[in-house]
């Protein structure tokens, strides 16, 4: 049975002082697996308190709103509405999604919040309004449910919400394991400042996003990803890990195991530390980027991170 055991931890926020404190892990028989993640709320202390933390303008299309920002460690949530006609994906629900609800399974198309079960990301909103990432290019290959670019385009569209589709490396300290994260470039940006606080990584980690190229066949593979997060708009895949199961469209195939080989703790903080930071969807946005610069309680090190994670957004 696969097993990705919760363990308790403190996370150590980077961006002003502020963060989140969370616990994940999976559980499912016969390879099954699925994430489940909880963030407690306090005020700058090292949970997920306002005091201190960082928001950054979202890019992109965000349904109809352009003065949506995201903030690392933040409880998201908020009222859904609908996509109004006129926009990319008009009629569709966008926002509502909160810290609780973004851990999802191995399966590509889960983290949906009341919709446990989804194979595939085809028609589906946006709770946490970022799209689902794209197996797109020479990875759409195997089942059918992989293959979604003619709905949300290749990688590299910039209409995607925090910008083009990238990855980054996160290598192991103490092993010769190797995991990718993949998302939208806004996201990859913060959660490598997140893990590398976290999480001890080796010296051929990557540190900053790195563009897909979809033409690689070396990139991260839909039968690599051991966890989705946030509406399957985030995935951390590992090297060497085939489960051929996420090639197949019958939903009631099992998950092959994890190997043996696994460092589980280095597992356990990639897992949580992504599940307590990943950044959310204000549920209250600031109307512009002058009332985030001005938001009080924002400290120095927080407006250098607005200017460096707005630079990285292409």
């Amino acid at each position: 049975m696969v097993h990705v055991p919760g363990i308790t931890q403190r996370l150590y926020p980077r961006k002003g002082g502020g963060g989140g404190g969370g616990k994940g892990g999976g559980s499912g028989g016969e390879g099954g697996g699925t994430g489940k993640g909880s963030g407690s709320e306090g005020s700058g202390d090292g949970s997920t308190g306002s005091s201190g933390r960082s928001s950054v303008p979202l890019s992109g299309s965000t349904g109809g709103s352009n003065d949506r920002t995201i903030t690392a460690y933040g409880k998201g949530g908020g009222s859904a509405s609908t996509i109004p006609s006129g926009q990319l994906f008009a009629g569709r629900n966008v926002g509502g999604g909160t810290r609780d609800q973004v851990f999802g399974t191995r399966t590509y198309g889960s983290g949906y919040p009341g919709q446990p079960n989804n194979r595939g990301v085809t028609n589906l909103g946006f709770p946490f309004v970022f799209w689902p990432v794209v197996w797109g290019g020479t990875l759409g290959y195997g089942a059918a449910y992989l293959h979604d670019t003619n709905e949300y385009g290749d990688p590299n569209n910039s209409s995607r919400p925090g910008g083009p589709m990238a990855q980054t490396v996160f290598a192991d300290k103490n092993s010769n394991n190797t995991f990718h994260l993949l998302a939208d470039n806004t996201t990859v940006a913060s959660l490598i400042d997140s893990v590398a606080a976290n999480c001890s990584l080796g010296n051929t980690t990557a540190l900053t996003p790195i563009p897909l190229n979809t033409s690689d066949p070396s990139q991260p593979r839909p039968e690599q990803a051991v966890q989705y997060y946030r509406a399957s708009s985030v995935v951390l895949t590992l090297d060497g890990y085939n489960d051929t199961a996420a090639l197949s469209n019958d939903s009631s195939m099992p998950d092959t195991p994890l190997p043996s080989w696994v460092d589980t703790p280095f597992l356990n903080c990639l897992n949580q530390t992504i599940g307590a930071a990943v950044p959310l969807v204000d549920a209250a946005s600031p109307s512009s980027v002058s009332a985030v610069l001005g938001s009080p309680g924002m400290s120095l090190l927080g407006l250098i991170w607005i200017f460096v994670i707005s630079s990285l957004v292409v």
